[in-house]
């Protein structure tokens, strides 16, 4: 059986496939669209991140494919209707980087209350911001907002009540009796009451019609006053532009940002020059310990996958 890898993958779960599967790896193929289109017609499984599209020009072209393996969780770059309806197994890595973007999480919430370690340029250049720099805020009986609480919810929320802070979560799909909120002390919000009272907000939702453009310039001017803001979910959930003027206006403290409407973020992005903002390429879950335990994980998912076919 013959599997495609169409983006970076770690290397000892690809040698571990190769040992009983015909596996094709180039991490570039993602770039390369004609090329996975030709190569997608003998694969009997796909494995992607979150840049392969799975959609229906590919999917016509997999006559054998039987699985698609996704190294994360986030399946919006995968038509998974089109898979179901043709039989075709998607498998995410559930769980397999909550650690990650939990870390990241708690990590940018730090740096973003304290506002103190974007001063090495003027530091360098002989310049002492001392009292610019001594109005930072300590996370310690602060409150933690967390949009959608899941695995990575949930561990996010351990990591800030061991820091000593409050946690508010919202969950319009985990019912007021699901044993998640006894367990993990967490007071269920609506988000409308976790905005107004959170000193740092972190979203973990899916990116869906109900969802894109959720934080708008009217949600994002109902968040406390000094807040910061954080997304690793998805960024069609976030109005960038929206963002970017409560930034301007001094309305929000700061913000992180991991992932984008668009990807890699275009020139003449509203958020070029917005001020406090923290931007990385998407990487709040890819870490070189992640990166093994999804790698492995799905490795092993799509075998079993493929020899039980």
């Amino acid at each position: 059986m013959h599997i495609v890898i169409s983006e970076f993958m770690d290397e000892p779960a690809v040698r571990a496939l190769e040992k009983e599967f015909d596996v094709r790896y180039e991490p570039d193929l993602v770039a390369r669209r004609d090329a996975l289109m030709d190569a997608i017609g003998r694969a009997d499984a796909l494995i992607v991140r979150n840049a392969t599209q799975v959609d229906a020009p590919l999917l016509a072209k997999a006559g054998a494919l039987k699985a698609v393996g996704r190294l994360g969780v986030g399946l919006d770059n995968i038509d998974v209707e089109s898979c179901r309806a043709r039989g075709i197994q998607v498998i995410p890595a559930t769980g397999a980087n909550a650690r990650s973007v939990a870390e990241y999480v708690i990590a940018a919430t730090l740096i973003l209350l304290r506002g103190a370690f974007a001063s090495s340029d003027s530091m360098a250049a002989g310049k002492w911001p001392r009292g610019k720099l001594s109005s930072g805020l300590e996370v310690g009986g602060r409150t933690l907002g967390i949009a959608g609480f899941g695995a990575t919810g949930r561990l996010a929320a351990s990591m800030a009540r061991g820091l000593g802070m409050k946690v508010l979560a919202y969950d319009p799909v985990l019912p007021a009796d699901a044993p998640a909120w006894g367990d993990t002390g967490v007071e269920r919000a609506d988000l409308d009451t976790l905005l107004a009272r959170s000193d740092a907000v972190t979203l973990h939702m899916p990116l869906t019609d109900d969802t894109r453009n959720m934080f708008d310039a009217r949600k994002l001017a109902s968040m406390k006053p000094g807040a910061v803001f954080i997304n690793t979910a998805r960024g069609g959930i976030v109005d960038e532009a929206a963002l970017a003027d409560a930034l301007r206006q001094g309305h929000l403290r700061g913000a992180a940002l991991d992932v984008f409407e668009r990807e890699p973020l275009p020139a003449g992005s509203p958020l070029a020059d917005a001020p406090n903002l923290f931007l990385t390429p998407h990487i709040a879950g890819v870490t070189a310990d992640s990166n093994e335990r999804i790698s492995a994980l799905i490795g092993q998912r799509i075998a079993e996958t493929l020899r039980s076919n």
